[in-house]
């Protein structure tokens, strides 16, 4: 069976451009990263998705000034002439039209460092530790033209430790992105991702009763 034709769009590293390209690996995974798009060329996950086997295209976005419809337009036409299904945001720092955006709704994933509806935009680790919270993670969803508004995919949570810095509490939730992003893709490349008054149903997945309580409590 064909496996889904998949975009990468990255703007910098790609770490989670990576993790794909590693599941996708698996003879029994149902998407190919069919290439990585950059909107920097100077993105250093564009060598590294190419020392994989990916074909890689930079679009410089600043060559088109301020018509973001424009600079999607010609991306538009690369996933077109690449035959591309879904498309995945992996650290793309880019804005997308309600144009672009609409074109592929239901179709193009992001993934978020933070458990979603909390913490939108920019600097998510700064933020949970100001607001104090014990709980922190990383969402996948679908791309809505609201900035990460869309309906959920999957989440993933880590415990924040009372000498969390941003930076450790990012390499933490990082860990949980690489996982949690291959297993999105995989059930939305099967089918089996529904969306229903803005809520995602999953075919076939058992959810955990099992509670994170954070700090640890124990059995009395």
């Amino acid at each position: 069976m064909p496996r889904t034709r998949v975009a990468v769009l990255i703007s910098g590293r790609g770490s989670n451009m990576t993790a794909l390209i590693e599941a996708a690996k698996a003879q029994d995974y149902p998407a190919e990263i069919a290439v990585v798009i950059s909107n920097r060329p100077d993105a250093a996950g564009l060598a590294l998705a190419a020392a994989a086997g990916i074909a890689t295209v930079a679009l410089d976005h600043t060559t088109f000034g301020k018509d973001r419809e424009a600079f999607e337009r010609l991306l538009q036409r690369e996933l077109d002439a690449r035959h591309i299904e879904l498309v995945c945001l992996a650290g793309f720092m880019r804005l997308l039209t309600p144009w672009f955006v609409q074109r592929w709704q239901a179709r193009m994933l992001n993934i978020h460092p933070s458990l979603l509806p909390a913490f939108k935009g920019l600097d998510t680790h700064e933020a949970a530790l100001r607001a104090g919270v014990r709980i922190h993670g990383a969402t996948v969803h679908f791309v809505v033209p609201d900035v990460d508004s869309g309906p959920i995919i999957c989440q993933g949570a880590v415990a924040v430790h009372d000498d969390d810095t941003p930076r450790t509490l990012a390499a933490r939730v990082l860990a949980v992105e690489h996982r949690l992003y291959p297993v999105a893709l995989r059930f939305v490349a099967e089918g089996r991702v529904h969306v229903e008054d803005g809520r995602c149903h999953i075919d076939g997945v058992a959810v955990s009763d099992e509670a994170l309580l954070v700090p640890a409590i124990a059995n009395r």
